[in-house]
């Protein structure tokens, strides 16, 4: 697997324009051009360029939705943990992976553009995976925030439109079902450094996250979340129904390395925290063996949730072996991140079931998530996953829905955007927050607060947005599909 670097990369100097000015380059004739320049970016670079952060912790939300959820706990600085008030800007993410995509769109759409973009595969190939790699970061980024600039965002508009969350989710159904449908029998798309051109593999992603979405809704607007899940689950391709085909970026090491790795070259400010532990210890589910580091003696040393830093690091002088995120041989430099799996896609169908959504068995969906998962995990044993499904703490006898609600957290480990999101919505589990919270209300978190740029940038359109959030740009505000 060969790793592109994108040899084209635009950054404007506004929030969330992206390719948008008052004026175009070419209203100056050539008078701005460099002859020595490339015009037309090679589209298979900028779609590897979109991949490289699939998988990173850091990339949007993920790692401090990781701390909300109270995956982890932090080591040292624990600002996060105590839930202090970031304005948390989208620049980037416009300026970046978002940007990238948009070009291929727009390189494989433009007449004057397409057959030259054609070389990295066909035109419609190319845009259908863009379509659905830009719905995912749309859909990361709305659960982040909210209402946000999407249907005018990327189309050289400095003022778009702060669409409602609804409209969001709407627009994001509509991407994924239409980029299923427009994929053809042409080449493949090149840059592809997640499923190599495999576009199987990519239609059973996107009707899984569709899956993920409707599920996501089923509390403010049931009727399109069961309408969208049974066309997803019914759609052409499928949804992820084994590991083989799990979504998921392995890394090659050198410059591309394993963003877990990273995060522990030369430092070790996260762990896996008690609240999460405590949780896999008591139901002896042997996946926290590998989802966090065994000390010398195998054993798991959590680390105390949402602590002060001078407390954090008290703990952490007196317990040198807390437990790292990942057993150590899942952290290498070479590993590979998990993104959207086959128990993922199981344990959905499992609460779809439950809801009277689909006809399926709500007990044979659950078994199967949970065992795709320790089976990803590679901690499955027919014995001991036998005595586990069947155990008081885990088997559906009682408080079906809570339970299958339980092994959806356990299972986006250590996807924090969806860890996060996923207890928003049904408050399972039940988790209580730091008594030393630092914000105001001291509570946790339920959205990230606009960026500080926002209301110079964007005015009119940011203020609306803001008006419609019950209690205002804070990260108490709930954004539409938490109730």
């Amino acid at each position: 697997m060969k790793f592109q670097k994108n040899i084209l990369k635009v950054l404007t100097a506004t929030s969330l324009l992206i390719g948008a000015s008052s004026c175009k380059l070419d209203d100056f004739g050539d008078i701005n051009k460099n002859p020595n320049s490339i015009l037309v970016p090679v589209t298979s670079s900028l779609l590897t360029n979109a991949l490289l952060d699939f998988g990173t912790p850091s990339s949007t939300g993920s790692l401090n939705g990781a701390l909300y959820c109270q995956y982890f706990a932090e080591t040292q600085y624990t600002e996060t943990s105590l839930y202090a008030t970031p304005q948390i800007a989208w620049d980037g993410i416009y300026a970046g992976g978002l940007y990238d995509l948009q070009n291929i769109i727009n390189n494989n759409t433009n007449a004057a553009t397409a057959t030259y973009a054609a070389l990295n595969g066909s035109n419609n190939n190319q845009i259908a995976l863009a379509r659905i790699l830009k719905a995912y970061r749309l859909l990361t980024m709305t659960d982040l925030w909210g209402d946000m600039p999407a249907s005018e965002a990327l189309l050289e508009n400095v003022k778009p439109k702060y669409d409602t969350q609804q409209e969001v989710y709407n627009l994001i159904f509509k991407e994924l079902k239409e980029a299923i449908a427009q994929f053809d029998a042409g080449d493949t798309p090149k840059g592809d450094i997640v499923h190599n051109g495999n576009l199987t593999r990519w239609r059973k992603f996107a009707n899984t996250l569709r899956m993920i979405m409707a599920l996501r809704i089923s509390k403010v607007d049931p009727a399109t979340g069961k309408t969208q899940f049974l066309d997803a689950l019914a759609s052409t391709g499928g949804v992820i129904d084994a590991n083989e085909d799990n979504t998921a970026l392995t890394y090659p090491g050198g410059a591309y390395k394993n963003p877990w790795f990273n995060l522990y070259d030369g430092r070790k400010d996260y762990a896996v925290s008690d609240v999460f532990a405590d949780i896999m210890l008591s139901n002896e589910d042997p996946r926290i063996n590998a989802m966090a580091q065994p000390n010398s003696t195998g054993e798991i040393v959590a680390f105390p949730y949402g602590l002060t830093r001078d407390d954090a690091i008290t703990f952490a002088n007196g317990n040198s072996d807390y437990s790292f995120i990942f057993e150590q041989s899942l952290r290498q430099a070479t590993s590979t991140s998990q993104i959207l799996t086959a128990s993922h896609a199981y344990l959905a169908r499992a609460e779809a079931a439950q809801l009277g959504w689909t006809t399926e068995n709500a007990a044979s969906m659950y078994s199967k998530g949970i065992e795709m998962s320790w089976k990803q995990w590679g901690v499955f044993d027919q014995a001991k996953f036998n005595t586990f499904i069947s155990s008081d703490n885990v088997s559906l006898a009682t408080s079906p829905l809570t339970k299958i609600q339980l092994q959806r957290y356990v299972a986006f480990y250590p996807n924090g955007h969806m860890g996060w999101s996923e207890w928003r919505r049904t408050g399972v589990p039940a988790l209580v927050a730091t008594p030393k919270a630092t914000n105001a209300t001291k509570a946790i978190p339920r959205r990230y607060v606009y960026g500080a740029n926002e209301a110079t940038l964007n005015g009119d359109n940011f203020k609306a947005a803001v008006g419609r959030l019950s209690g205002g740009n804070t990260q108490d505000a709930k954004i539409w599909w938490d109730k």
